[in-house]
């Protein structure tokens, strides 16, 4: 092979082509080094025919390649997805690639490595950021760098911190071999159901053939526990397996369970590595070595040898698809590599998405069923509290219904969870003298407070500000009110009802990684906490005996925004966080306050008749050609000048071509008018089902130009419309 079409990891670019010097060898798949100018870029070696470059030039004016990565060859499935990917959710195919090569680090030899932790002792100079330092540092471990993010602070602190013995370095062994999970290290002991579940799922894995299965189980039914015996055939015919997570705090929990089952801990994927971490995760998952890996949606793309069984958990998680960069869906890519490795997946859900149930109604899907909670746990009793019938008491956001639930559940020793999904103290802070609104500079979004680190924050950018004392605008002092509750408003709350009690507060705020995730799971078995007040963190994966009580405060917030997908959410979400009550022996009660009790979400979810909500639903969806029945696309115009953002998407609208079955609608700004210094439009493209709208939106924004400065981003299949 004397020539080779190389595709670099640069995302403006298309495939170049590069001579292959004398005595190095290369295939489709091989990880090279390429220069491109004065630069020397990653790149990945393709069939010229599958990805044709617009820039070919003949033998002689080819540069050659500077070196081939001592790694195994993207394998040919792999190399499909990412081109499907790259074609289904229009992406260029090196944005797709740099996932699958998401660790330099593990391109390059060295086996040794040097990183650094705390020693214990205390600089004689602790200025206020070496303090924050070694305090964010704790007992972490990693390169200076990594060290410095996580404290906050420049490489020159933490660099400083090791000058004066505060930090020591560490040689690490990063390519050190992993230990090899036993699939018959425990056994576990399984239900009738749940016994001909296993069965069926790990004969699908033994069969080696492409299979997706709905695993469709009410919360507590023990859906883990099957699917590990999926995990299980996998191993003894000495394949892969991949379970991905929606939540990195999940992550820990689950490492539990797994080594409880198999004798050691998987190899774990996500945000959270170190880098030579990373590194020894895909190289050891290259070469086979990594036997299962659990991780977050990125873990999808990682370059296994010999994939057996995928399981996808919390299947209908809207976390599984990514909002920026390449805006793909984890579930339904998942679906798609296990098509080209030729292995089984499963889908594993209490509350399956209609997507979903849809595949499984056209037969494209297996279904297994496990209709009924394991051992003598029952599924707990759901009444919903009428607010307007029964409200709070003036400046409180708790019934009292609620409330003496509550109380009678820790007298008898037992704990209790409260579901709100937002963050902080208060969603919005506001003057009480003249009405003045915290807004972020960036984005037109509200500033949360948040009490606990004594600062307005935006969820969407990431801004942050101290809470002033003074009004801004009217300088008056001591005048800013909170608006509506947040996480941390109701755990305020709790504390002045019951003062005895302990309350822990659960967001991604506090639960930041999966050590935090365990010492909150620890404190929750050892008893250390009666109340625990979260968001959406809380409704999935966790499994507390003794937590008897669930109360959603508001219920009513999901169906908030005009989301098509908003009812679906709100019983999902209520769905799973009610399967957190009684999950042991002692029974458990739900109570949903909700302004709307006669709302067919709520009553669905009182009387548990989920297949009624959901017929409904997919009738609802079916009349309005919504997805699955049609498809979206959300064509997105941004700049951080407004008139050319605005003109640009005008542009885009007047170019709409007419096509049968498909409608463009807008531009309009966007909810989020303005996101991180950039102003938004929208146009939203509403095609029927069977249109391959990709090709139409490819032609359609081919032949319309913009000014540099302007990012349009296409998002296929959207899930937020914000």
């Amino acid at each position: 092979m004397s020539r080779a079409r190389v595709v670099l990891l640069n995302a403006a670019l298309g495939p170049l082509d590069y001579r292959v010097p004398h005595g190095m060898t290369v295939e489709p798949g091989s990880v090279i080094v390429a220069p491109l100018g004065p630069r020397q870029l990653l790149g990945c070696v393709w069939e010229p025919e599958r990805m044709p470059s617009d820039a070919e030039v003949g033998d002689n004016r080819l540069r050659p390649l500077l070196a081939a990565a001592d790694v195994p060859p993207i394998r040919e499935p792999l190399r499909r997805l990412i081109e499907w990917t790259a074609a289904y959710y229009l992406a260029p195919p090196a944005a797709v690639l740099r996932m699958t090569l998401a660790s330099t680090s593990a391109l390059e030899g060295a086996r040794l490595a040097i990183e650094y932790r705390a020693t214990g002792t205390a600089p004689e100079r602790l200025t206020p950021q070496r303090e924050q330092a070694l305090a964010r540092i704790g007992d972490r471990q990693g390169l200076i760098r990594e060290l410095a993010t996580i404290a906050g602070v420049s490489d020159g602190v933490v660099r400083g911190l090791v000058k004066c013995g505060a930090l020591e370095a560490v040689e690490v062994d990063i390519d050190s071999p992993y230990p090899v999970p036993d699939p018959d290290h425990a056994p576990p002991e399984l239900s009738a159901d749940q016994h001909a579940a296993a069965a069926t799922l790990a004969a699908d894995v033994a069969a080696r053939t492409f299979q997706p299965t709905l695993l469709d189980g009410v919360t507590g039914s023990g859906k883990t526990e099957v699917y590990f015996e999926a995990v299980a055939q996998a191993l003894r015919d000495g394949r892969q397996a991949l379970v991905l997570l929606p939540e990195i705090a999940l992550t820990e929990p689950f490492l539990q369970r797994f080594h409880a089952r198999f004798g050691c801990e998987p190899v774990a994927w996500h945000s959270g590595l170190r880098s030579t971490q990373r590194r020894r995760a895909w190289r050891a998952i290259a070469a086979g070595e990594a036997r299962v890996v659990v991780g977050a949606r990125s873990a999808l793309f990682l370059p296994y040898a010999d994939l057996g069984v995928i399981v996808v958990d919390e299947a209908h998680e809207t976390s599984f698809k990514q909002e920026e960069g390449v805006h793909y869906h984890a579930r339904d890519v998942a679906v798609m590599r296990g098509k080209f490795e030729g292995c089984a997946i499963v889908l594993a859900s209490a509350t399956p998405a209609i997507e979903t149930r849809h595949q499984v109604a056209l037969g494209r899907y297996a279904e297994l069923q496990l209709p009924e909670r394991h051992g003598a746990a029952q599924m707990p009793h759901i009444e919903a509290i009428d607010l307007i019938a029964e409200p709070p008491e003036r400046g409180r956001w708790l019934s009292p219904r609620l409330v003496k639930a509550m109380i009678e559940t820790r007298a008898r020793g037992e704990q209790a969870l409260l579901f709100l999904n937002r963050r902080g103290y208060a969603p919005l802070t506001l003057c009480r003298t003249c009405g003045h609104r915290f807004q972020c500079p960036n984005c037109t979004a509200w500033m949360v407070e948040h009490r606990l680190i004594r600062r307005l924050a935006c969820h969407h950018c990431g801004h942050a500000e101290p809470t002033p004392r003074v009004c801004p605008e009217c300088k008056e002092e001591d005048t800013l009110v909170a608006c509506g509750p947040g996480v941390e408003r109701i755990a305020d709350e709790v504390a002045a009802l019951m003062p005895e009690a302990k309350v822990a507060v659960v967001t991604s705020d506090t639960i930041w990684s999966p050590a935090r995730a365990a010492e909150f799971v620890a404190r929750m078995e050892a008893g250390d906490i009666d109340v625990v007040v979260g968001t959406q963190l809380v409704t999935k994966g966790y499994h507390f005996p003794n937590l008897t009580l669930v109360g959603c405060v508001d219920a009513d917030l999901g169906l908030e925004g005009g989301d098509l997908r908003a009812a679906e959410r709100t019983f999902q979400q209520i769905r799973q966080v009610s399967g957190r009550a009684g999950r042991g022996e002692k029974p458990g009660r739900v109570f949903i306050q909700t302004h709307s009790p006669k709302a067919a979400v709520m009553q669905a979810l009182v009387t548990g008749d989920a297949a009624a909500f959901y017929a409904a639903e997919t009738d609802a969806r079916a009349e309005a050609g919504a997805p699955p029945f049609g498809r979206y696309a959300a064509i997105v115009v941004s700049s951080e000048d407004q008139a050319t953002a605005h003109e640009t998407a005008r542009a885009i609208g007047r170019a709409a071509p007419e096509v049968d079955g498909m409608h463009a609608y807008g531009p309009a700004p966007a909810p989020l008018a303005m996101l991180r210094g950039r102003h938004r439009f929208r146009l939203l493209v509403h095609a029927r089902r069977a249109l391959d709208v990709q090709d139409v939106i490819r032609d359609w924004l081919g032949g319309v130009d913009w000014p540099a400065r302007v990012r349009v981003t296409v998002d296929v299949d959207p899930y937020s419309f914000l």
